[in-house]
């Protein structure tokens, strides 16, 4: 509890610092210049509840939780700098989730360096608020660094490394752009971790905009990962979906598999889900979402997931879901089993 408050009155701290925005005026650079920063953005979000299943021990087990406790600072420096610090406060080990400086004068090319998001799949990026149900889907769990299926620890989808990014082609008054690329490299072995051996990780994705709202996307990822018996394990995997998300109407299915040495050298795997967002009011929408994962790419070895989740969204930082799920877990003695979630979200 110590370590949790002093890392909570460090957050405090630098959010208390404040500079003035100077941006009619030409900065001099220099290690003198004290303007042209913004006040740092203090921030954060709590998410936790009651999840039942019928299955003994799923989820571990049913109860009461606390599933994310998360505090940030972030903030631009000369408007083309920006900066974020995020930390994940529940748990025994309290630890730093996100850092990182980017470079981002320009729509067309930015540059980011430090610990962030892995640009593999339309979900992985995303917030937690965001997502529409309890969790992430089986794909970025298992494909994506959230659990991953070679066994790395759940890594949050993230990773250290730099990265590239921009949008090009501005359509419609330049209301949205058609392209958007993403290119990173990566240590491979996750957050808060050192590189493991001087191979990196090349991550990336190529998304078109037809239309404002909706997006097609291919994603690459080819590296490796060392686990604790210092056996290097490759990771070689592709990923193509769709994101559609125009007036609170929400529409995404993404596909994931292993491809080249990973398939070769640790067995095929693939997964696909497909969620769907429809609001019926402007606090209330319904998602219903179909979610699988293969562990050897049969059907013998499938994991399917049914579920439907309702969002009472009473404010932009107050959120209520009730979530029903229905498995078919065919590497199990008993397959089907029922899930209940109940969670809670709130930030400020």
């Amino acid at each position: 509890m110590k370590r949790i408050l002093t890392l909570a009155a460090s957050l405090l701290l630098l959010a208390g610092f404040t500079a003035t925005a100077q941006d009619n005026q030409t900065p001099e650079y220099g290690y003198k210049q004290t303007g042209f920063a913004s006040t740092p953005k203090f921030g954060g979000y709590i998410i936790g509840g009651y999840k039942y299943s019928d299955l003994d021990g799923a989820n571990g087990g049913p109860g009461f939780n606390c599933r994310l406790i998360r505090l940030y600072v972030d903030g631009s420096i000369f408007n083309d700098f920006k900066y974020r610090i995020q930390l994940q406060m529940n748990g025994q080990n309290p630890h730093v989730k996100d850092f990182y400086l980017e470079w981002a004068k320009y729509k067309e090319f930015s540059v980011k360096i430090g610990q962030f998001k892995r640009a593999f799949t339309f979900e992985n990026p995303m917030n937690p608020w965001d997502v529409g149900v309890g969790d992430y889907s089986f794909l970025v769990q298992k494909m994506a660094g959230m659990g991953d299926r070679l066994g790395e620890a759940n890594m949050g989808g993230r990773d250290q490394g730099l990265q590239i990014q921009g949008d090009l082609l501005p359509m419609a008054d330049d209301s949205y752009r058609l392209l958007h690329y993403q290119l990173g490299v990566f240590n491979g072995q996750g957050i808060n971790l050192a590189d493991a051996n001087r191979a990196k990780d090349i991550i990336g994705t190529i998304q078109v905009q037809p239309i404002k709202g909706l997006k097609l996307g291919v994603f690459g990822w080819k590296g490796d990962w060392v686990n604790s018996s210092k056996a290097t394990l490759k990771r070689e995997r592709i990923s193509a979906g769709l994101n559609y998300d125009v007036d609170n109407w929400t529409l995404r299915a993404e596909y994931a598999t292993a491809i080249a040495g990973e398939k070769e050298q640790n067995g095929p795997a693939d997964a696909l889900y497909v969620t769907a967002g429809i609001p019926f009011k402007p606090w209330f929408k319904l998602y219903l979402k179909w979610d699988e994962f293969r562990a050897a790419a049969t059907a013998e070895t499938s994991h399917d997931m049914y579920s439907a989740c309702a969002n009472f969204r009473l404010h932009k930082n107050l959120n209520f879901q009730l979530e029903y799920r229905l498995h078919n877990n065919k590497m199990l003695a008993t397959p089907n089993y029922n899930e209940l979630w109940f969670m809670t979200y709130v930030r400020f």
